[in-house]
């Protein structure tokens, strides 16, 4: 897909089809304005006599442009102008995108950045369409016999004002970056286990590597972590056939004195519990507990492909979490990289387990920060829903500065407390700490258990649990927090 910004008449380009918004009750947008005198008032008529309401994301197509060049017109519905917020913008531009998804229109000039979003401007908004529509049109269909056929649409152009064409460009070249990093994910996220093992994420970070010139990528074994002391991570895979992976990917756009921003992510390709065996039903959806890597692989994606000026290393620890004859078992102790040891009282918390170590290794790069990304708790779903992403941190300026990045990129994060308080859940009789720290808090306390790994960098811990995958019947990855690292990065290197 193309995807542009222009600054002349959108009335005047001859296009398939142009796109306009009405908001509920009659009002018309700038651009809906021009076409309804285009069209001798057509489109006033149609809400006199109820065919149009404006309702939030309806759509009506129209076959008759007056004086206007398009074919057509496809008018979408802002709903009520107080209301259109980013999650109903989103929407409306959703609808629009999967009107022109089943059509026979190619290219199309839409006018929605014109629409009001309080606090955001056109800059934003540009970016906001690229990544929604984009968003929309993607498409699983890796394991399925017949292939998605190719859509029509293949170029999508934006109207802006003339002073806005510059910073739209910009902001084309933003949102296409990240919408590829999120498809990345979401592509990754929605694989099964038994090709997305740790070994084929490792291919993935080895193909970044041959894509983009700023990356490079180191792959560790099993013999290498055993080596290094990474105890906790290698008791993950140890019930399994399946060898775990570190996958480290180091993207180098800025300057080589520069420290890096690290991001690590969790990535178990399967989650059975282990020993402590997960109840079976939709047992099948922890195929996405490796969303935290998918995510670091997506946001390397989306830098490299914009070719941002900054430093960054990709973390990638991964491993299967089976049950066997060789799995770790409830009580068994492990000594972690760092030689801190653990009692492991749940197999079923592992995720922790492979970060601990990772989190450890990444001292190595004196990092400016340290952020790791986990499909961690089911606890952080009952907590937050699905909405946001639960964020705590050692360091409170990392902390404002993630949520700021959320806000910014509407991939929103809401902070909970790392108090010491919470500290005393973890506490061991056999070894200096569990890996769980009981029911109450459980978000909390993991990310507990995560701190005592992190006290020489800035760091901050991203749960996931909730967003990174939907369920029921739209059930699929969701690309998210790639947005919200994105964000956070590109402010860390000034863009």
């Amino acid at each position: 897909m193309k995807y542009s910004a222009i600054s002349q008449d959108p009335l005047q380009l001859k296009a398939d089809c142009l796109i306009v918004g009405v908001y509920e009750k009659g009002s018309l947008t700038e651009a809906a304005k021009a076409l309804d005198a285009s069209t001798n008032g057509l489109l006033n008529k149609l809400i006199q006599q109820g065919d149009l309401d404006g309702k939030l994301a309806s759509t009506t197509w129209l076959y008759d442009c007056g004086s206007a060049a398009s074919a057509r017109a496809l008018i979408v519905g802002l709903g009520e102008p107080a209301k259109l917020n980013e999650n109903n913008f989103r929407k409306a531009i959703q609808a629009a995108t999967n009107a022109l998804k089943n059509s026979q229109v190619k290219q199309a000039v839409s006018c929605l950045v014109q629409a009001e979003v309080p606090n955001r401007d056109t800059t934003w908004k540009t970016r906001f369409h690229v990544e929604t529509s984009a968003a929309s049109l993607y498409r699983y269909d890796a394991t399925k016999s017949e292939k998605a056929k190719p859509l029509n649409l293949t170029e999508l152009q934006l109207a802006v004002a003339p002073a806005d064409q510059a910073q739209a460009e910009k902001a084309i070249t933003v949102g296409s970056a990240i919408a590829k990093g999120v498809a990345v994910t979401r592509e990754l996220g929605n694989l099964p286990g038994n090709i997305c093992t740790p070994t084929y994420l490792a291919e993935q970070g080895q193909a970044l590597a041959s894509t983009y010139d700023k990356i490079a990528t180191k792959v560790l074994d099993e013999k290498d972590m055993k080596e290094l002391g990474m105890g906790a991570l290698l008791a993950v895979s140890a019930g399994s056939d399946e060898p775990a992976k570190l996958v480290i990917m180091e993207y180098k756009g800025g300057d080589a004195n520069q420290a890096p921003h690290v991001i690590v992510g969790k990535g178990i390709t399967f989650d059975t519990g282990g020993i402590s065996l997960k109840p079976g039903a939709e047992m099948d959806e922890m195929k996405y507990d490796m969303c935290g890597a998918a995510s670091v692989i997506g946001t390397l994606t989306a830098l490299a492909e914009m070719n941002a000026p900054i430093n960054v290393v990709g973390i990638i620890t991964s491993a299967e979490n089976m049950p066997s004859g060789k799995a770790t078992k409830p009580g068994d102790i492990v000594t972690t990289m760092s030689g801190q040891t653990v009692e492991i009282l749940n197999t079923d918390a592992e995720g922790r387990l492979v970060l601990c170590d990772a989190l450890t290794y990444a001292e190595r790069f004196n990092p400016a920060s340290v952020v790791d990304i986990a499909t961690l708790t089911g606890a952080c779903v009952i907590a937050l829903g699905h909405h946001a992403t639960g964020l705590m941190a050692n360091d409170e300026e990392l902390a404002q500065k993630l949520l700021q990045a959320g806000i910014e990129a509407h991939d929103r994060a809401w902070q909970l407390p790392l108090w010491e308080d919470y500290q005393s859940s973890l506490e061991s009789n056999f070894a200096d700490l569990p890996n769980i720290g009981g029911r109450p808090a459980g978000t909390i306390t993991a990310a507990c258990f995560l701190s005592r790994f992190t006290k020489k960098y800035k760091w901050a811990h991203l749960d996931i649990a909730g967003t990174a995958w939907v369920s029921g019947k739209e059930k699929g990855a969701s690309g998210r927090p790639v947005p919200l690292l994105t964000q956070y990065l590109l402010n860390q290197a000034g863009q």
